[in-house]
């Protein structure tokens, strides 16, 4: 059997876990927000129309944020004709995705959820097709606590107090062609920056997110930041990343490398980021909201509904996941925190039924896809410290990355309770690995569980509506302590946590 070790030390510590890396995302992109998490035919809805189930997973899932209302849409949106009278809203044509928004969900009733569900709210301005003054009389509408119009107009909507929304980001992949009002580098960084500047005569305190590039395969990737940041650098806090990984002609070895490029965009992001910093002579950082990554299978399920329809949240990108898809997400997550001393924010897009861990049939029932399971356990474990792992692992060939390490790892320890984690994959198509973990320097270690999530048989496996617990996690019976090793065995195509006390 293959092996391999990992060697952990409370004293090599990466960055403190950040709870925003455990975020999500809400678009008004098909079933994502009607019949997903806003269905007032449910039996579950609550007196805002809103499903108690799809509330009770999100809290199930652990995530942090939730960026909204886009994405695509947010570069055509009117925000305000999503707020007051519902029977007065008009309904638009939402050209992102060609389809027709009713605007019954909005501004305050997504605050109300976001509440409910115990989640931070991320907002996104229309840089798209508007511009400096829409985003300030957003974030009065959302923060000023009255006295002026559109905060006045807030409290006459039935909401008093202020939404408070900390963290917003300028705009959305103002890079990609497909995006409406496509901006080049220049004039989308100088748009960013007096949005930026004017935005903090209000709220000196908010934290600002500029459009990185929308994938690291743009032509334009690395100059765009660059000249992104040149122009923003001193009024933004973080720079976006956008990334979505699938297997592609039947290369499952390379897929489950995926983890490898998300490794690369990130650390490309923060070199270009610190160039800039370096030549302006600056001592801020700027971080990395890597606010929308996933597995996305972009050629499998419709992405637009056909051109001579606009339908009300037609049913789009819902991907169904198999259990490779959620080895990879799993991993992904291990690249997230393995770099969170700059990737200070993330989120999966999206929450429920566009590409999401969370699937709801209209009316009926609610089931977890395979990905849900590695997000959840994570984001209930992952706390205190990223710890840097030293890893000894084999390798194997793949199409797209060459040399592929086999087993993938990071740890976190919580100094406070002693409470330490390991999330690592196994790669391999076909071998289990066994993996010693070395636990000396904490002067030993409890085994307290071990889960794999995995099915040899099959990674093509997927939970369905009628099935969501059998391709759950389930524990590892070879995980066991020898003094300060604890050794557990992989599968192959895998993803497994062990949590272990430390004294």
């Amino acid at each position: 059997m293959l092996t391999a070790s990992l060697t952990l030390d409370p004293a090599f510590t990466v960055s403190p876990v950040h709870r925003r890396t455990f975020g999500s995302f809400v678009e008004h992109l098909g079933r994502c927000v009607y019949t997903g998490i806003h269905d007032p035919e449910h039996p579950t809805a609550d007196e805002d129309g809103f499903r108690k189930d799809v509330v009770e997973l999100t809290h199930e899932l652990g995530v942090s944020t939730v960026r909204y209302p886009g994405g695509n849409f947010v570069s055509g949106y009117r925000w305000e004709d999503g707020i007051g009278p519902v029977e007065q809203r008009p309904a638009r044509l939402d050209l992102a995705w060609h389809s027709t928004e009713p605007n019954t969900v909005g501004v305050d009733e997504f605050m109300r959820w976001a509440r409910k569900a115990g989640v931070e709210p991320m907002m996104a301005v229309n840089l798209g097709t508007r511009g400096v003054q829409e985003a300030l009389d957003l974030l009065e509408y959302c923060n000023v606590e009255g006295g002026t119009y559109w905060s006045d107009l807030r409290r006459a909507n039935g909401t008093e107090a202020p939404h408070g929304v900390r963290m917003w980001c300028l705009g959305n992949e103002m890079d990609g062609p497909w995006q409406i009002g496509h901006k080049t580098a220049e004039e989308y960084g100088r748009l960013a920056a007096e949005a930026a500047r004017a935005m903090r005569m209000i709220d000196p305190s908010l934290e600002l997110v500029a459009c990185g590039s929308s994938s690291s395969a743009m032509p334009t990737f690395g100059t765009w930041e660059a000249t992104v940041l040149a122009e923003t650098y001193e009024h933004v806090d973080f720079v976006s990343a956008h990334a979505y990984y699938f297997e592609t002609d039947g290369d499952l070895a390379s897929f489950l490398g995926s983890a490898i490029n998300m490794d690369r965009f990130i650390e490309d992001v923060v070199a270009t980021a610190d160039a800039v910093r370096a030549a302006k002579g600056l001592s801020k950082r700027i971080h990395i909201s890597f606010d929308e990554w996933n597995v996305w299978y972009q050629h499998a399920t419709p992405s637009v509904p056909p051109k001579d329809s606009w339908p009300v949240a037609p049913v789009l990108l819902e991907d169904h996941y198999n259990v490779a898809d959620a080895v990879v997400v799993g991993n992904l997550l291990i690249s997230l925190l393995r770099h969170s001393d700059r990737v200070r924010a993330a989120s999966l897009a999206q929450l429920v039924n566009v590409i999401a861990p969370i699937m709801t049939e209209p009316g009926g029932r609610i089931w977890r896809q395979t990905t849900f399971h590695p997000f959840a356990l994570t984001s209930r474990y992952a706390v205190g410290e990223v710890l840097r792992v030293g890893l000894a692992t084999p390798s194997h060939e793949t199409a797209t990355y060459g040399d592929t390490p086999l087993v993938d790892a990071v740890a976190t320890h919580d100094a406070e309770t002693g409470a330490l984690a390991v999330f690592a994959v196994n790669r391999s198509l076909t071998e289990s690995i066994t993996v010693q973990v070395d636990t000396r320097a904490f002067g030993g270690a409890e085994l307290v569980e071990a889960v794999t999530l995995a099915n040899p048989e099959d990674p093509y496996a997927r939970s369905t509506v009628d099935d969501d617990a059998s391709l759950a996690p389930r524990p590892n019976p070879t995980a066991w302590r020898d003094r300060d090793v604890v050794q557990v065995e992989l599968p192959p195509v895998s993803w497994t946590m062990l949590r272990l006390a430390t004294r």
